[in-house]
């Protein structure tokens, strides 16, 4: 069962059409349903719709024409985060966004490499989960996303090890069910990077390719602190991110 979506009424009315802009299936040109009619089908004020369609405006997603209505502008090329893919599972039990699919899930115990090793706290070289897989949407490739996962949780949930699309949420969410250890605290980090030959190799470029690229990274930990997952995001050329939040006064 998803969790009930606890965001705001303009925040879930933005980011319902925030979907659909992204994935391509409302166009530029497209006129969103009048105000009146967004706040009859939401079941709210006008006042939240107008909240929720100036999120849009300011993201640039959709403008306003003075007497006609509000026009979609066209797609923005976005990146999710490891975060997000998160909270977005823990709504829906996928971590897909609108029009998003996923492919080329491996998985396997392997030896932790070293940089991966020293953020884990355990010896390069040690057993660890690494499951990984490709997003992609109408634009095209999205991301390369790696999960690298404490090797003692593939004693309790052998899947999380196995070449396949987990069943039922992501790593996270199995983890919790089984062991009852939630990710309660999480670390993100976005850097820039010129995409290495190994990156280009994961993003399915060519190799004489020169392209920056952006790395999204997420420690998620539980209740004691102790690290649940490792996870490793590589925006394809070309990807965004974008975030909105509340001012606080």
């Amino acid at each position: 069962m998803s969790r009930a979506d606890n965001r705001p009424p303009y925040a879930r009315i933005a980011g319902h059409y925030r979907d659909l802009i992204e994935s391509g299936a409302l166009v530029a040109g497209t006129l969103l349903p009048s105000i009146k009619n967004l706040s009859e089908e939401w079941s709210v004020s006008t006042a939240t719709v107008e909240k929720a369609l100036r999120v849009l405006k300011e993201e640039r997603l959709v403008a306003g024409i003075h007497g006609i209505g509000t026009e979609v502008l066209g797609t923005q090329v976005s990146l999710s985060s490891g975060a997000e893919r998160h909270d977005r599972s823990s709504r829906t039990q996928s971590s897909w966004g609108v029009g998003e699919k996923s492919s080329g899930h491996t998985a396997g115990v392997v030896p932790a490499p070293v940089d991966v090793a020293e953020v884990m706290g355990i010896t390069p070289g040690a057993d660890v989960i690494r499951r990984s897989r490709v997003y992609r949407d109408a634009h095209g490739l999205v991301s390369h996303s790696t999960s690298w996962i404490p090797a003692r949780f593939a004693v309790d949930i052998p899947d999380l090890a196995r070449s396949e699309r987990l069943k039922g949420g992501i790593s996270l969410d199995l983890i919790a069910r089984v062991t009852g250890r939630h990710a309660v605290r999480r670390v993100d980090e976005e850097t820039a990077r010129i995409a290495t030959t190994h990156d280009l190799e994961l993003l399915e470029l060519e190799a004489d390719t020169v392209a920056a690229i952006l790395v999204l990274t997420a420690r998620f930990l539980d209740s004691n602190g102790e690290l649940l997952e490792y996870g490793v995001d590589l925006g394809a050329p070309g990807r965004t991110r974008r975030t909105t939040s509340e001012v606080l006064r």
